[in-house]
């Protein structure tokens, strides 16, 4: 049977094939199909015409979420593809010819005949999962965000209403915090509350709300300096509203988030201290990590390299590059903090770094590399993580 390479333009609405025969390079297909079930069919179907799956090679540039629904149809064909980096394309393009021509058609031509030149890499399998494990893991960031800034509103409320409160609990909305403003508000109405109240407050936090506790609350709003106007109550019950919504929302995702991940369950989720959402933001953000061909590559992907500054009198390391995933590098840099707590082998990476001049945040950068080592041997290797082991 021949090979054949198909070179597919993917565009919102349709997506243009050209198809060339390995045999003698000629283009065998050239055409338009829409991006529905119908123009699906018709690829399929000009595809089986030419060959069995396993020698047709299919290859389409990178085109964030438009390509999607093809690829789940392809997988559920039985047949591989290659997705490209379209700068790839576009340097093939000039150096194969001068002219200067961008059209649907001959761009499908050009991942066709790029794609005899490479070796092919189809995507893996599953990539499904790191597609919506990117999606939650994305949006979940997002609301966590606006959840923040909903934090910062009411804090600024209070500061009006009832200035000591936030104070009083040590700069932070805890459970019982939350409790009290839902259900009592004002300063005024905390400085009402009696001992049937106390015992529902108690019950919130567990015990840990002691009596002393609850009657320097009630003496701190009989005596706050904060104003009394139903405006601002208003406007903290929205507040309130508003939290709890998103807190809902964001517990649905992770539930879901964390179903995903277990599916997949990769080897570095056995590092101590990568929980299951720091592993769906690695999982989602790297992909298949087959794809890098070493650490060095999953660190730039993160931007946590150092910059280089070059010239003919010096040459020097630089800042941390920051460009790649934002929220890779957070998860990555997040997950050292438990790692040199509970894992003796970083611990005393860290401590080495700290110990050479390096402030926290420079060693804690160190620790992040040294993960992301570990972590594409784990997957490499295909096995779980062993401190034993580690160097």
């Amino acid at each position: 049977m021949s090979m054949y390479f198909a070179g597919i333009d993917i565009s919102k609405y349709k997506h243009d094939c050209c198809i060339i025969a390995a045999a003698d390079q000629s283009v065998v297909a050239k055409f338009t199909f829409k991006n529905n079930k119908e123009g699906f069919d018709q690829l399929l179907t000009t595809i089986n015409s030419l060959s069995s799956p396993e020698d047709i090679r299919i290859g389409f540039e990178s085109t964030s979420h438009y390509a999607l629904n093809l690829e789940l149809f392809l997988e559920n064909a039985s047949l591989t593809f290659m997705e490209v980096n379209p700068v790839l394309i576009s340097e093939y393009k000039k150096s194969t010819t001068l002219r200067r021509t961008k059209t649907d058609s001959v761009d499908c031509e050009s991942i066709a005949r790029w794609l005899m030149t490479v070796e092919y890499k189809p995507h893996s399998k599953g990539f499904y999962h790191a597609y919506s494990l990117k999606s939650l893991t994305r949006l979940r960031d997002r609301l966590v965000r606006q959840r923040s800034l909903y934090l910062v509103k009411l804090t600024n409320v209070l500061d009006h209403t009832f200035p000591e409160f936030k104070p009083f609990f040590n700069e932070r909305f805890s459970k019982t915090a939350l409790y009290l403003l839902e259900n009592y508000g004002s300063a005024e109405n905390m400085s009402a509350m009696n001992e049937t109240d106390y015992n529902e407050i108690r019950c919130v936090s567990h015990g840990k709300f002691s009596p002393q506790q609850f009657l320097e609350l009630k003496r701190l709003a009989t005596d706050t300096v904060g104003i009394n106007n139903s405006i601002f109550d208003v406007e903290l019950e929205s507040l309130l509203s508003l939290y709890k919504s998103l807190v809902k929302e964001i517990n649905t995702l992770e539930s879901e988030i964390i179903r995903l991940i277990n599916e997949v369950h990769p080897h570095f989720m056995t590092i101590p201290g990568i929980g299951p959402i720091s592993a769906a933001v690695i999982y989602a953000e790297y992909g298949d990590i087959s794809n890098f061909s070493s650490p060095a590559q999953m660190l730039a992907f993160a931007g946590i390299e150092p910059s280089v500054n070059d010239s003919g009198t010096e040459s020097h390391g630089g800042k941390m590059v920051r460009h790649g995933s934002s929220p890779l590098r957070y998860v990555l840099l997040n997950c050292c903090l438990p790692l040199i707590r509970f894992d003796m082998t970083f611990a005393t990476y860290y401590a080495k770094k700290r110990h050479e001049g390096k402030p926290h945040r420079v060693a804690i950068t160190h620790v992040a590399k040294k993960l992301l080592r570990v972590i594409f041997a784990l997957e490499k290797q295909n096995i779980d993580f062993n401190s034993q082991k580690l160097r």
